[in-house]
């Protein structure tokens, strides 16, 4: 399948797609967002091509080239986010949570059980002693593969879904203290950075960096995955 939209010039000041009629069209697909990905970065939409590639990302996790381009746009950006350390345990489990998406981890769980039933019904007929204790022994493994897949999927479905992250769309935004536009300016984000949102306060979203800064930005300035 074609990766690439190559139809869209670097010098083309319109943008190649509204981004509502995509999003309200009910078409997703990580092709999809990774063609817009590609096309908005042409145009240097930077926030835009961020935000699809992101799109993208979750819906193909462990997609070589998204990753590849994403970081290649996020490294265009004017911030520069050091996220905080993590440790190793916790770094491995999302490396491996982060490789598939939650339904390929739910799908292969399933196999995992069926397999288990499999081998756990041969276990109870099997007559010789070494079938007995290999067909056991396959089944613990099956069983400890599918809670693990199960654990994955919950995972990686928990930060799709229930982890509220947006992209910042406003070419330079102040992050306040308060929820207020006379309160004290904490710092300032620009666009295509990511965010995590905490809280709400009618127009205001509290959000929250990689690095762990906190601070108030107005809703129109951003825009949710």
């Amino acid at each position: 399948m074609n990766r690439e939209i190559n139809i869209i010039k670097k010098e083309t000041t319109s943008q190649p797609y509204p981004l509502g009629r995509i999003i309200d069209s009910g078409v997703h697909s990580a092709e999809l967002y990774y063609n817009l990905g590609n096309a908005y970065f042409k145009i240097e939409s930077l926030a835009e091509s961020i935000y699809f590639y992101e799109k993208a990302l979750q819906l193909a996790p462990g997609d070589k080239d998204i990753r590849n381009n994403l970081s290649i746009a996020q490294n265009s950006a004017i911030d520069i986010i050091e996220p905080l350390p993590k440790n190793l345990f916790k770094t491995w489990l999302d490396k491996i949570t982060q490789l598939y998406s939650y339904d390929v981890w739910a799908k292969v769980a399933v196999v995992c059980v069926l397999l288990f039933s499999l081998c756990f019904i041969l276990y109870y007929l099997a007559k010789i002693s070494s079938r007995k204790r290999t067909f056991f022994s396959a089944s613990l493994i099956l069983l400890f593969l599918a809670f693990s897949c199960m654990y994955f999927a919950f995972n990686n479905y928990d930060t799709i879904n229930n982890q509220k992250i947006a992209i910042v769309f406003e070419k330079s935004s102040q992050v306040r203290s308060e929820p207020v536009l006379r309160s004290e300016v904490s710092f300032t984000l620009h666009e295509g950075t990511k965010v995590e949102i905490l809280d709400e306060d009618e127009d205001w979203f509290r959000v929250k960096l990689a690095d762990g800064k906190d601070g108030w930005m107005p809703k129109g300035h951003l825009k949710k995955l």
